[in-house]
């Protein structure tokens, strides 16, 4: 991870509000999600944060890749699309999933030509997908428990288990492949209990379809979720991979069925820094209140799209230290990063705070509300 020193060079050099993405900590997240879940196949969830020098990184790195539109799909293509046709659509079916179950009909038309991987949860996109993808392949995606998940997701997708096998033959009645299932048990997960009775309803769906008479799915995809070690509270993701394996490895032994997750704020959230410049300062009902150059409509867009807690830390340390208010730099009173912030009641204007863990949902839900631009992204250790 860079250094206080290395942050203040680079806000010194290019100006604040800054965004820092170290590469070295990407790599790093990476080759430990590769350590403790070998069998699994990890495809980066390219919506947590869609920059192409994270997607290039990832690539060389081996990864693979969860889209879930085509500006991201064509992210990833930009590195195979000079590769030979017969090689760049392998590299395609093998290497990226588009993940949103619903998609509009001229997606679908344009992602026919790379046959990818699709998801889908209804009858409805069936139909879609037949008439105007029917090249893709299908993974049916299944509703699962999102309990204790930060962001639930579960009452927006997924088909009910009950319903699972009819869809699946359903598609293959309309001509078309399906290849497994997945499901998400909602992003940042700290109920690792989600995990097992998933991977427990999807072994059931398996076997209710063979006894059907349906044996042609080979992959299971386990989503995301994956906790980034936001604080102390996080359980240690090798804790939670020893659970996954041995549910796998009792449900699904055979190493035919394919192992798929959607890692993005595991993968990159320690990866991101953000720096900010003090420009204002007052004391509101005997509170020290602090306004700076970044906030929720920026870098600090996660706490509202994303329910997170981001800390700020000060360069120094102060002659006392209070819970102050930290406000963004936009006229709307939601702009508020947040109201018990413990940091020195002396600092002075101009001074620099700087927040770690940024890296996922954050620059990539910035906007440039009341003419404020997002934050610079200066890339790292590439």
């Amino acid at each position: 991870m860079i250094t206080k020193k290395q942050m203040q060079d680079l806000a010194k050099k290019h100006g604040t509000p800054l965004f820092i993405v170290d590469h070295d900590e990407i790599r790093k997240n990476y080759a430990t999600f590769k350590k403790h879940l070998p069998r699994v196949q990890a495809y980066y969830a390219v919506k947590c944060e869609p920059m192409a020098e994270i997607v290039k990184t990832l690539y060389k790195a081996g990864a693979s890749f969860d889209v879930a539109s085509m500006p991201e799909f064509m992210i990833v293509h930009e590195y195979i699309k000079n590769m030979p046709n017969k090689k760049r659509l392998a590299w395609i079916w093998d290497k990226i999933i588009y993940a949103n179950p619903i998609k509009p009909n001229e997606t679908l038309k344009e992602l026919d030509q790379y046959r990818p991987l699709v998801t889908f949860d209804n009858l409805e996109e069936i139909h879609k997908i037949k008439k105007y993808a029917p090249h893709a392949g299908l993974c049916l995606r299944i509703r699962v428990a999102n309990t204790g998940a930060v962001v639930e997701l579960s009452s927006k997708f997924g088909a009910s288990p009950g319903e699972a096998v009819d869809l699946i033959l359903e598609a293959v009645k309309q001509g078309l492949g399906v290849e497994g299932l997945s499901f998400h048990v909602g992003s940042q997960t700290t109920n690792f209990e989600n995990y097992v009775q998933a991977i427990n309803l999807a072994a059931d769906i398996f076997k209710e379809a063979k006894e059907r008479g349906y044996d042609k799915m080979n992959l299971l995809d386990i989503g995301g979720g994956f906790p980034a070690p936001y604080d102390s509270s996080v359980k240690p993701f090798k804790e939670l991979a020893k659970i996954i394996n041995a549910e796998l490895e009792r449900l699904f032994p055979d190493p035919k069925i394919e192992i798929l997750a959607e890692p993005g704020r595991f993968m990159i959230a320690t990866a991101g820094t953000s720096v900010v410049r003090i420009n204002g300062k007052t004391v509101r009902d005997g509170k020290t209140c602090y306004y700076v150059d970044d906030g929720a409509y920026h870098t600090y867009s996660g706490i509202i799209f994303d329910h997170q807690h981001c800390h700020l830390y000060s360069f120094r340390k102060g002659k006392k230290t209070e819970n102050c208010a930290v406000f963004g730099p936009t006229c709307d009173a939601l702009d508020v990063i947040s109201t018990a912030m413990p940091l020195p009641t002396d600092l002075q204007l101009g001074e620099l705070l700087y927040s770690t863990n940024m890296g996922a949902y954050s620059h990539a839900s910035s906007t440039w509300f009341n003419g404020f631009p997002p934050a610079k992204v200066i890339h790292v250790n590439r």
